[in-house]
């Protein structure tokens, strides 16, 4: 049942999934107070959230090419009019991120989560959020922003499928403690984002939310572990810009993905543990 358990969770749905992410990510990918994108690079209107990320034909806004007037009564045609042509569609032309590498990081994700947590109920939760988590982390490193109509409904929809979890028999976890998790870790980023603006987004505070619940889960030592190990994360980042010459201990930097990243670390751990 495990190598059930994990090839669905990669394939049938991490894959699957992660191959949409990236027009969903390219409409979100965009500055504060402005509208999400609706139209490609090369002006073609997007339909849909999610999708593959890719675009036929000419722009909308292109004239049609006419044909030159023929005489009167040459085909059909009246003097001084012009027959249009239809419009050949060009050649198609990508945007975004990639797809193979959305889909197959979604997939190890989800295979990998799925594995941890194996038959227990909340790894439905678990491995449903990864994609999630995985849309959140491209806006971030595009954009430098965690959109609230993503953060916001994560919290209230990972605190309600855990609460569902609890219920089921053989669950691995608290559904109290995870409420707890997600008021600590939201207040603790809060805190921090009130003594340090600059250091830190208010999307991050919100994210904080959603990820204390998904810690705190598995109890306050896989919360602790979890939460330090986002820091870690970021901090290493950090410091390879400053090795590297990119950057200063100044220099700002999406945080979400390493949030997001200790984060999956703590259900592991937790996963594995119970």
């Amino acid at each position: 049942m495990g190598v059930l358990v994990i090839t669905v969770a990669a394939l049938a749905y991490g894959v699957a999934v992660g191959l949409l992410l990236p027009r969903a990510a390219y409409r979100l990918a965009v500055e504060p107070d402005e509208p999400w994108r609706d139209r490609c690079p090369e002006g073609h209107p997007i339909r849909g959230w999610l999708g593959l990320p890719y675009c036929r034909g000419r722009c909308s806004q292109a004239p049609a090419p006419r044909a030159p007037a023929g005489p009167a009564g040459a085909g059909g045609t009246e003097p001084g009019s012009a027959q249009r042509e239809s419009q050949p569609a060009g050649p198609s032309h990508r945007y975004g991120v990639c797809v193979a590498w959305s889909g197959g990081l979604a997939g190890a994700l989800c295979g990998v989560v799925g594995g941890a947590v194996g038959e227990r109920p909340e790894g439905v939760v678990f491995v449903g959020v990864v994609p999630l988590l995985l849309l959140l982390a491209l806006v971030d490193l595009a954009v430098q922003r965690l959109p609230d109509v993503l953060t916001l409904p994560l919290a209230g929809a990972v605190a309600a499928g855990l609460g569902g979890a609890a219920l089921v028999p053989g669950a691995g976890g608290s559904w109290t403690g995870a409420l707890l998790g997600g008021g600590a870790l939201g207040g603790a980023y809060l805190l921090l984002f009130l003594i340090n603006p600059a250091g830190m987004g208010f999307g991050d505070v919100k994210l904080a939310l959603a990820l204390g619940v998904i810690l705190g889960w598995y109890g306050w030592g896989v919360w602790a572990v979890g939460a330090f190990l986002g820091f870690l994360y970021g901090a290493l980042y950090g410091l390879a810009l400053v090795l590297r010459g990119l950057g200063s201990r100044r220099t700002a930097f999406p945080f979400g993905p390493f949030m997001a990243a200790g984060a999956l670390t703590g259900v592991l751990l937790g996963g594995f543990g119970a």
